[in-house]
């Protein structure tokens, strides 16, 4: 079988695994329908007070809450990703059994999320999409180009959640119990991604810092894209770069952290 293929099987056998779990999908969906609810009559409420905060208008600051809903498990922004599996390997040894597969481990795992990424968005993130845009004025695109960029964005973002992810999980390298990364990740990646509000509205100095950080091209950097705020390449190359250091870095723990397995397996 060849590389591609190899990938693509695993990525499929990951949408696979989580598509069997109606149940949890379900409840997922009736949790961010009801959380979007609750975020969209703060938001309403919110802009009220401060119109064109952030420069969204009522519209636009809707769609967002229900784009972040779309995409929060999508993005494993509040875990559920690859690497709560990936971080137990590592605990219990079992790691080694990846590292022997004829396929390189970084990729095995990419793909198995990226399966798992788009299973989320179709089983748990559309229902609570679509309900918010039927329920409450949005701010969606007429055009069809505009829905392609933004699907093209939702990818990248993926790769770069994953790269972020993948991080945090080897850190169990050397912590053995990454519980309190991951915490820490989760922590961050909700206030760094615009997922408690969009890093428009963060002020001067820190809105430019944040949004310069690689948490910005989960969810705030796709949903300027569908609302109009950004063009889409320039959003792709802040994405794209991000992805390209992000799973640099990863592909250089691995290999220190593979270093450490032989050391302690002898």
């Amino acid at each position: 079988m060849g590389a591609g293929r190899l990938y693509g099987a695993v990525a499929a056998g990951g949408f696979r695994r989580y598509a069997t779990y109606r149940v949890a999908t379900a409840a997922g969906v009736f949790t961010n329908t009801v959380f979007g609810l609750i975020l969209v009559y703060t938001y309403l409420a919110l802009w009220d007070e401060k119109p064109h905060l952030g420069g969204y208008d009522q519209a636009q600051a809707v769609t967002y809450v229900w784009l972040g809903q779309a995409l929060l498990s999508t993005l494993a922004l509040g875990g559920g990703g690859v690497e709560t599996e990936l971080m137990e390997r590592i605990r219990t040894g079992d790691i080694a059994i990846d590292l022997y597969r004829p396929a390189d481990l970084q990729l095995w795992w990419l793909s198995a999320d990226l399966g798992r990424a788009l299973f989320q968005l179709v089983g748990r993130g559309v229902v609570p999409f679509v309900f918010g845009a039927l329920l409450f004025p949005t701010a969606l695109p007429q055009d069809p180009l505009t829905w392609a960029a933004f699907l093209v964005a939702v990818v990248l973002a993926m790769v770069v959640g994953f790269g972020v992810r993948f991080l945090v999980a080897l850190s169990a390298f050397w912590l053995m119990d990454g519980t309190g990364a991951q915490q820490m990740s989760w922590i961050v990646g909700f206030f760094c991604s615009g997922m408690i509000v969009p890093l428009n509205v963060f002020p001067g100095e820190l809105g430019d810092f944040v949004r310069m950080l690689p948490w910005s091209a989960l969810l705030q950097a796709p949903a300027d894209v569908l609302l109009g705020e950004a063009g889409a390449w320039s959003t792709y190359a802040f994405q794209a770069g991000w992805a390209v250091v992000l799973l640099t870095a990863g592909r250089l723990v691995q290999v220190a952290a593979t270093r450490r397995v032989v050391v302690q397996g002898g």
